[in-house]
C-alpha cells in the first residue's frame, strides 16, 4: 500500500536547460550517474502484462516501460522525489506516471463535486503547508489553479482533476493530473508527471494506455458485496488528499500537514520531474 506524497523536481532534470541549452559539466556528470543508475533498474518493456502491485494488472503497450512496485522506491530517489513504497511507474513517450493502492474501503460515488468550494480548501492553507514543505527541505509550491477541474465518469469510476502549480526551485509552470480508479475495497492513484503545453496530448495517451488496467477479480467496483468495509470519506475528499486528509478529525488543515509529514503523496501537489532529460535517460538506460 502505497500513501499519498508530495512531489519534488530534480535539478538534473531540469527542462528548460534541456530544451535550452546544454548542461553544464556537473549537472551533465549528474545526469549520467542517474542515467547509470536508470539502467540498473528491472524494467519491464512493452509488449507485456504487468503486475501493478497485488490487486491489478496493465497491458504494457510498445514503446512503454513498466517498473514494478518493489522498485518504484528508487526511481522516486533518482527523479528527485521522496522516496516510499508501494509506486508502480509507467514511463512512456514524454510523461511518467506512479500508480498506488490505498485500502481505503468502498468510496461511495455519490457526492456531487464542487470545484470552487475544493479549491478554496486546498488554497486556504498554501503558505502554512508551504512552511511545513521549507522544515523538510522541500521546494514551495504555489498554487494556480485547476488546469482540469475535479470530474467523475460513473461509468468508468475514474475521479480526474489537474492542478497548475509553481515550484520555488523552476520558472517552469507544473502540471499536477491525478486519476482515482475506484474498486471494491479502495482505489488506485494514478499521478500523471508532465508539462503544460502537452497536457492534453499526455492525458489522452494516458487513457490509452489505461485502457488496458484491470483490477484481478473480486477486487471490481461493481464486485461491492454488503459487509465490505465503506470508506468515511466520498469524491470531494479524494481531491484534497484522499484517506490521509479524510483519516484527521480535527480537520482539513491538519491533516494535510500530518499526511504531509509522514510523506503521503498528496493529490494536490505532485511535481514534475524534468521529463524531457528523463526521456533522454531511459533511452539509454533501457538499451542496455
Amino acid at each position: 500500500m502505497s500513501n499519498q506524497n508530495w512531489r519534488a523536481p530534480a535539478c538534473v532534470f531540469t527542462m528548460a536547460l534541456a530544451a535550452a541549452c546544454a548542461l553544464p559539466a556537473a549537472a551533465a556528470d549528474s545526469e549520467q550517474d542517474v542515467g547509470a543508475e536508470m539502467g540498473k533498474l528491472p524494467w519491464q518493456a512493452g509488449p507485456a502484462t504487468g503486475d501493478v502491485g497485488s490487486r491489478s494488472k496493465i497491458d504494457i503497450p510498445e514503446g512503454t516501460r513498466l517498473l514494478p512496485e518493489a522498485n518504484g522506491s528508487r526511481f522516486l530517489e533518482l527523479t528527485g522525489n521522496l522516496p516510499e513504497q508501494g509506486d508502480t511507474v509507467l514511463v512512456r513517450k514524454g510523461w511518467w506516471a506512479t500508480l498506488s493502492f490505498e485500502e481505503s474501503g468502498y468510496v461511495k460515488d455519490d457526492e456531487k463535486l464542487d470545484p470552487d468550494a475544493l479549491l478554496a480548501s486546498l488554497s486556504k492553507n498554501e503558505e502554512s503547508a508551504n512552511d511545513e514543505r521549507r522544515k523538510r527541505g522541500m521546494p514551495t509550491l504555489t498554487n494556480e489553479g485547476w488546469i482540469v477541474p475535479p470530474h467523475y465518469d460513473p461509468a468508468t469510476k475514474y475521479l480526474e482533476y489537474g492542478l497548475r502549480l509553481r515550484s520555488s526551485d523552476s520558472p517552469q509552470p507544473i502540471v499536477n493530473y491525478t486519476m482515482r480508479l475506484l474498486s471494491r475495497h479502495g482505489y488506485e492513484t494514478v499521478i500523471l508527471v508532465t508539462r503544460p503545453e502537452t497536457l492534453s496530448q499526455d492525458v489522452q495517451d494516458l487513457h490509452q494506455v489505461l485502457g488496458g488496467f484491470k483490477f484481478n477479480a473480486g477486487e471490481t467496483y461493481g464486485e461491492f458485496r454488503p459487509g465490505d468495509h465503506v470508506a468515511e470519506f466520498g469524491l470531494g475528499a479524494l481531491v484534497l488528499g484522499g484517506a490521509a486528509a479524510a483519516a484527521v478529525k480535527a480537520g482539513w488543515f491538519k491533516g494535510l500537514l500530518v499526511a504531509l509529514a509522514a510523506g503521503w503523496k498528496l493529490g494536490a501537489a505532485a511535481v514534475v520531474a524534468g521529463v524531457a532529460g528523463l526521456k533522454r535517460l531511459l533511452g539509454r538506460a533501457t538499451s542496455r
